[in-house]
């Protein structure tokens, strides 16, 4: 929501706003804007006539003072999605969307458009390197990229934020089911991804994982699609670096993993739906670093690295593990995830983790049980987690202060060490943890 402020701000809009809460970094970014609010909390006096629209963030409720006073003025109330489209429906719309993935595709994407020189608006959900803000909106591009989220809308619009965006372009990488608080049973979460495709502009592009059996029956089902399905790049690994040939040019990448591969296949389809030759593309991921919090590196030396990660649900976390020990086959694998999100602590959908930590050499899971009561679940165990992710030697931690004493006391040699995490891994510095264990 701050990112969307700065934008709107830059384009010359007149932007204030209101939240209960704010942290950093969004604090010193709005303040430097000169949009920070005087004081925190709602505010109904706020709201008034004069404004031309409301937007919505998806964790104010339903309640909340300043959007009961905003309907009683019968003012327009965006959800977030709602007014990116609202600000783009005369552009080219491009929205990468499923279960995993979609922040990196769409950091390629606006990394080889910025590279290229081409205009565009965007929405990412992670800091960029080169880019300051994660949404841009302009008068001068005509095209958008958003990264599509199956997450709702707002408190008061329950639909998938990515129905809204009606893309002439779009991409899934994949289904795997998530959010169990909003979506209960794998096959209504599905469902979600064929209503994205219902909302393609007629001859629009449907670009999907060829290997993923539920995209291909929605292709099946909807022959009305221009589909294209994508597998993955042929690369070939050398000393921890990542070699693809095109024209008989060797470009050396600073990406790994069969996820990244796989994602590399979609985006540079997507890159030639938009004009861009291959010799470009790849002349411009040769400098792709990555999202922030996507296989990020903390910290290395010539055997050893610590990777930071935003994986948290049970497809993300097998791909990131499975792609580091792919990229070290010869190094010791300690990888280490927090359960915090709704779904990874619901006793129901547990079960999910099962072997996806099968390729590390040592696994370890924390989680916070002051969190599962706040979210209001059924107390989980730590036979729970044991018995779901079926580790052989799984470590459980529930006290952050143990978690780190275990990792400080680590040195690693000839091995690496990855931190997966949605939340703050228990408030631990990963930067300074990530010197310490290379010390």
């Amino acid at each position: 929501m701050h990112n969307l402020a700065i934008a709107l701000h830059k384009k010359g809009f007149h932007v204030t706003g209101s939240d209960d809460k704010i942290f950093e970094p969004s604090k010193s970014r709005l303040q430097n804007h000169g949009l920070l609010p005087v004081k925190e909390g709602w505010s109904p006096d706020t709201i008034s006539e004069d404004l031309d629209a409301v937007i919505l963030g998806m964790h104010a409720r339903s309640d909340n003072p300043e959007l009961l006073k905003a309907q009683k003025l019968n003012l327009k109330v965006y959800s977030y999605p709602e007014y990116l489209y609202e600000q783009t429906k005369n552009k080219k719309r491009v929205v990468i969307a499923g279960s995993h993935g979609k922040t990196t595709i769409t950091s390629m994407l606006l990394h080889v458009l910025k590279e290229t020189g081409r205009k565009f608006d965007f929405m990412v959900g992670a800091h960029i390197k080169g880019f300051d803000t994660m949404v841009e909106l302009s008068d001068e591009s005509d095209i958008a990229v958003f990264e599509g989220d199956e997450y709702l809308s707002s408190p008061i619009d329950l639909r998938p934020k990515f129905l809204w965006y009606k893309p002439r372009i779009a991409l899934v990488t994949g289904v795997a089911w998530d959010h169990v608080n909003v979506f209960p049973t794998e096959e209504e979460y599905n469902h979600q991804f064929e209503l994205f495709a219902q909302t393609l502009e007629p001859g629009g592009s449907f670009i999907f994982y060829q290997q993923d059996p539920v995209l291909q029956a929605i292709a099946h089902r909807h022959p009305e699609l221009n589909a294209l399905s994508y597998n993955e790049v042929e690369t070939e690994s050398f000393n921890g670096e990542t070699l693809v040939v095109c024209d008989e040019r060797n470009y050396v990448l600073k990406i790994f993993g069969h996820h990244n591969f796989q994602n590399l296949a979609g985006a540079l389809l997507v890159a030639k739906d938009l004009g861009v030759t291959e010799k470009d593309f790849w002349e411009s991921m040769q400098y792709f670093e990555g999202a922030a919090r996507r296989l990020q590196v903390l910290s290395e030396n010539e055997n050893a690295s610590v990777f930071y990660d935003f994986a948290h649900a049970p497809s993300k976390v097998k791909a990131t593990v499975a792609a580091v020990k792919d990229q070290y086959p010869h190094r010791q694998l300690l990888a280490v995830v927090e359960l915090h999100t709704f779904s990874s602590l619901n006793r129901e959908f547990l079960p999910q983790y099962e072997g996806a930590m099968e390729n590390a050499d040592e696994a370890v899971v924390f989680f916070d049980p002051e969190v599962v009561a706040h979210k209001k679940l059924e107390e989980v165990t730590i036979k729970d987690v044991e018995h779901a992710f079926a580790k052989k030697g799984l470590k459980v931690f529930t006290d952050g202060d143990k978690l780190h004493q275990f990792l400080a006391g680590k040195r690693l040699e000839n091995s690496n060490l990855l931190l997966m995490t949605s939340g703050n891994l228990a408030g631990i510095d990963v930067n300074a943890l990530a010197e310490e264990v290379l010390s």
